[in-house]
């Protein structure tokens, strides 16, 4: 981008077509709010199937994506905005839709030395009969986000008879993990020009269940405890794994690492990785750039100064 900050025209995509519509509302609304002032127009645009038509008629210098899920997500939209030639904020087409499937993203990781869950994808009406890993287990759609879908399977449970259900709109395959207990950890990074840099890491405490949605979303749905009380040897791994996803994954901008660390075998695993992370109240990438010193506005405006096309 050649024009100054200040006289930017920048569309905020926000809304979309996925199960994570109102989060994405959330992140856009406030990422417009944190832009009005700072650049000369701010355009909020809910994204529907004529989002090529109105970018063209609006002519933004930049687009700040702040969708979440499919076609936001998994290099849909990216593609339009190659298309247009937009540029555009956080992962490009090919790492936006390597890491929505989730399958293909441990397989990644995977050869890059990252050590991730087990387990594999499964025929969802198969799942609903019967346990076709021993319990406990997690079962989540293979391409969604925000924990839209995602079931925990305790000793004794009964399998998970939703997932076959005429109802279940989340594809014909699920992924289904072996569940690592422990503590629920996350960790930012943003892609810096000398490289990927992790910002801290979260422990994530869930007032009640697990980490689902309601977990992640409602106020007061979960604790976070920041940086995370970890040994020395695990916060650096986390830290340093987080960098190496980032890389290995082909992102850009923003992304977001989720793990788990089972303290009693000392073992730290990498769930999924997030290229368009939440930017609502209760999200953790605004609240971890807070510790290392960078304010929501901050943030933002590093988010839309990243932006380019390609990607």
């Amino acid at each position: 981008m050649t024009r100054p900050f200040a006289d930017l025209h920048v569309a905020v995509l926000m809304g979309g077509l996925s199960s994570e519509r109102e989060v994405s509302l959330s992140s856009g609304g406030m990422c417009a709010d944190a832009l009005e002032g700072q650049v000369a127009r701010v355009s909020r645009v809910d994204a529907g199937r004529d989002l090529a038509q109105v970018l063209t008629a609006l002519k933004p210098d930049v687009a700040l994506n702040a969708l979440h899920g499919q076609w936001g997500e998994d290099g849909c939209v990216q593609g339009i905005l190659e298309t247009l030639q937009i540029p555009y904020t956080h992962s490009g087409v090919l790492a936006s839709a390597l890491t929505l499937d989730k399958d293909k993203t441990k397989a990644v990781l995977k050869a890059a030395g990252v050590i991730v869950p087990g387990g594999g994808l499964f025929d969802r009406h198969e799942v609903a009969r019967g346990h076709v890993i021993p319990p406990p287990y997690i079962v989540k759609p293979n391409a969604e986000g925000s924990s839209v879908g995602v079931y925990r399977v305790l000793e004794g449970d009964a399998p998970v008879a939703a997932v076959g259900a005429d109802d279940w709109t989340y594809g014909g395959r699920v992924m289904v993990e072996p569940f690592i207990p422990g503590q629920e950890l996350a960790v930012s990074v943003l892609g810096e020009k000398t490289g990927p840099r992790a910002l801290t890491i979260t422990d994530i405490t869930p007032v009640k269940g697990f980490y689902d949605y309601e977990a992640k979303y409602a106020p007061g749905g979960s604790v976070h405890k920041l940086p995370a009380e970890l040994p020395p040897h695990v916060f650096e791994a986390a830290l340093r794994q987080s960098e190496l996803a980032h890389t290995a994954l082909g992102c850009r901008g923003v992304s977001r690492s989720d793990f788990r660390y089972d303290d009693l075998n000392d073992v730290l695993v990498l769930l999924e990785v997030n290229t368009q992370p939440g930017m609502t109240p209760t999200s953790l990438v605004p609240e971890q750039a807070a510790f290392v010193g960078m304010g929501y506005k901050d943030l933002v405006r590093w988010m839309v100064e990243d932006a380019s096309c390609p990607r």
